[in-house]
């Protein structure tokens, strides 16, 4: 059964990450952040549109990666569409916790649930340490645009 979902898990990412979602440069986007790992030289730009109640309203990125930073890319801009910056910080500092400590015990904020659900595929990187830094990076680079900077980075 586990290597049924190990499977399941693999195939979502290799889908996002051959064929990512939101893979553009939108031309009214209100804040953006380049993002870098120099551990696996993934490079991308998060792009968003945000509304004046501070609500994401779009989210794009361009960019190049592994399959990891790519379908975490990918998803991460389907997850936080319609999300304020509150909802975007906390559902990262969830997905964090989720890819580097294992602990189901943890409270996960209930209107999160259905969202760290979908991202539980990029939970197996907490198995490899280096890999965290692949999963992340779209999320470090989207917390940098919507405090404004203009950089991001996984170290």
């Amino acid at each position: 059964m586990m290597d049924d979902i190990r499977e399941l898990y693999q195939d979502v990412i290799l889908d996002h990450g051959r064929r990512p979602r939101n893979l553009r440069h939108p031309e009214d986007a209100t804040c953006e952040a380049r993002g870098y790992n120099p551990v696996c030289g993934d490079k991308l730009t998060v792009y968003l549109k945000v509304d004046d109640d501070g609500i994401v309203q779009d989210a794009a990125f361009e960019g190049n990666g592994c399959a990891i930073s790519m379908a975490s890319a990918s998803m991460m801009t389907e997850l936080i569409r319609g999300r304020t910056e509150a909802e975007v910080s906390k559902l990262f500092a969830q997905f964090h916790h989720m890819c580097t400590i294992d602990d189901a015990s943890e409270q996960q904020d209930p209107d999160a649930a259905n969202a760290l659900e979908k991202l539980q595929v990029l939970s197996g990187v907490r198995e490899y340490p280096m890999r965290v830094k692949c999963a992340t990076l779209a999320w470090h680079a989207v917390t940098a645009a919507l405090q404004g900077e203009r950089e991001a980075s996984t170290e």
